[in-house]
C-alpha cells in the first residue's frame, strides 16, 4: 500500500481535524481491506446486513479480481482508496483502478484519447473508480455511517485528484455514480458528465398484467404477443437462486456468455471463474434466468439482486427464437421484481428498444478530472454540449412513454 497525505478544508471542525490528519492509503489489492470494514463503508448509513448495492460489496470486487478478470494483466489494476483513522479503522473508500485502455467501462472516452494522442499526449494510463464490467449506478465515494459523510466525500475526491498527479497519468473517472455525489464532485472542479439507461419501475403492482393494464392498448397487445412467441416451440423459464446455482447452471451459462462476448467485443471480459466466486460467495444475490428447450438449457440471463432493485448484467443464447431476448432479460425481470416487491429493473447500458417495454428512460452521472488544462478545457467545452443533448433526447423519450397518459 501507498499513502497520500490530505490536508483538507471543511466548514465542520472536527471534520477538518479529521481531513487535517488523515492518511489515504492506496490498497493494491481488495483482499488486503477487511471484508467488514469496506462493507461497513459501502453499507453508509443503511442498518442492513449487507451493502444494498451488491456491485460495490468487497464479495463483488474480490470475485473480480482474484478470478482474473480485473487484474494487472487485463489492464485493471486495483488501486484502491482508503481513508482511516488513527486506529486504521477504515472511513471511506472508492474502488480505483490504474488502466490501460477504456474497456468495459460503458461511459466512452475513446474521442478523447485519441484527441489527446493527435495533440502529444499520452490518455493511458488513467484512474478509473468504478465497479468493472458493470454499468450499474451506484455509490463510488464509500463512507461509513455516522456523519461527516459529506467531508469524508470531499476527501476522497481531494485524494482522487492527488493520486492522479502524483502518478503522472491523465485523468481520473469516476463512472456511474449517485447524483449527490456528482454535484458534490461537479462543486470541487470536476468536469460533469451525463448519459443514458433505460429502467423500469414498480408501481406497486400486483402482477405482469397489473402492470400491462397501465400501458396503452397497442403496448400491451404487442408485449402479449411478443411473450407468446418467445415461448411458444416448447421453450421454458427457471429462476435459479441462492442455493439451488450449481456449477452445472453456471457452465451452462457461461457458453452463453462467451456466445455474446465472442459476436460483441471478441473476448468476454469475465473469466469462467468468476461466476463460481460470485456463486460461492453471493449465491442469494446471483439470479439466472435460464430457458430451456426439451430438457436442456438454450439461453439465459444473469441478473444480481440489490435491496431494493434487479441488475440486468449478462444475456446469451444458443438458438435463436424470437423475441426469447425480450422474455429472459426484460420480461421475466419485471416478474421477478413484482413478485419480490422490488422497486426497479435496471437492465443495463444503452437500448432504446426498452422502451417499448416499460423501462423508461434515466440519467446516469460520472465525473472527471482531467490533469491538463488544455485537454481539460476542450473536454468541458464538449461535455457542456452533451449534457444539453442528453437532456433533450430524454424529453423526447418521456414524450414517448407506453404508458397511459393518465398512469
Amino acid at each position: 500500500m501507498g499513502s497520500v497525505d490530505r490536508p483538507a478544508k471543511h466548514p465542520d471542525q472536527e471534520a477538518h481535524d479529521e481531513a487535517h490528519e488523515a492518511v489515504v492509503r492506496v490498497a493494491g489489492r481488495i483482499a488486503d481491506v477487511p471484508e467488514d470494514q469496506w462493507d461497513a463503508c459501502a453499507r453508509g448509513d443503511n442498518a442492513s446486513a449487507k451493502p444494498p448495492n451488491p456491485f460495490v460489496s468487497h464479495a463483488f470486487l474480490r470475485a473480480m479480481e482474484e478470478s482474473g478478470s480485473a487484474t494487472r494483466e487485463t489492464g485493471w489494476l486495483p488501486q484502491h482508496l482508503l481513508f482511516e483513522d488513527d486506529q486504521r479503522r477504515l472511513l471511506a473508500c472508492m474502488p480505483c483502478y490504474l488502466k490501460g485502455h477504456s474497456q468495459g467501462e460503458y461511459v466512452f472516452d475513446h474521442g478523447w484519447a485519441e484527441a489527446y494522442l493527435r495533440a502529444g499526449g499520452d490518455y493511458y494510463p488513467k484512474l478509473q473508480a468504478a465497479v468493472p464490467f458493470s454499468p450499474v449506478p451506484g455509490p463510488r465515494l464509500l463512507v461509513r455511517g455516522g456523519g461527516a459523510r459529506i467531508e469524508r466525500q470531499a476527501l476522497l475526491l481531494e485524494a482522487g485528484r492527488t493520486l492522479t498527479d502524483r502518478l503522472g497519468v491523465s485523468s481520473l473517472h469516476i463512472t456511474f455514480m449517485p447524483r449527490d455525489e456528482w454535484r458534490l464532485a461537479g462543486e470541487l472542479g470536476y468536469l460533469q458528465r451525463t448519459d443514458q439507461q433505460f429502467h423500469w419501475r414498480n408501481d406497486g403492482y400486483d402482477s405482469f398484467d397489473d402492470f400491462l393494464g397501465a400501458l396503452a392498448s397497442r403496448k400491451r397487445k404487442a408485449i402479449k404477443r411478443e411473450r407468446r412467441s418467445a415461448l411458444s416451440d416448447g421453450v421454458a423459464i427457471d429462476w435459479v437462486s441462492g442455493s439451488d446455482l450449481t456449477e452445472a447452471h453456471w457452465d451452462a451459462f457461461f457458453a452463453f456468455y462467451q456466445d455474446t462476448g465472442a459476436r460483441k467485443w471478441g473476448r468476454p471480459y469475465l473469466t469462467r471463474e468468476a461466476f463460481s466466486l460470485l456463486g460461492e460467495t453471493m449465491a442469494d444475490r446471483m439470479l439466472l434466468v435460464m430457458a430451456k428447450r426439451g430438457g436442456t438449457y438454450i439461453a439465459g440471463a444473469l441478473n444480481v439482486i440489490g435491496a431494493d432493485t434487479l441488475y440486468g448484467r449478462y444475456w446469451g443464447a444458443l438458438e435463436t427464437h424470437d423475441f426469447l431476448h425480450f422474455e429472459v432479460c426484460y420480461y421475466q425481470a419485471i416478474d421477478y421484481a413484482i413478485a419480490h416487491g422490488l422497486a426497479r429493473v435496471e437492465a443495463g447500458a444503452q437500448g432504446g428498444h426498452k422502451l417499448a417495454r416499460g423501462y423508461l428512460p434515466a440519467e446516469t452521472y460520472s465525473a472527471h478530472y482531467i490533469a491538463d488544462p488544455r485537454l481539460r478545457g476542450a473536454v468541458a467545452d464538449y461535455l457542456a454540449r452533451e449534457r444539453r443533448a442528453v437532456a433533450d433526447e430524454n424529453a423526447l423519450l418521456a414524450a414517448e412513454s407506453p404508458y397511459k397518459r393518465d398512469a
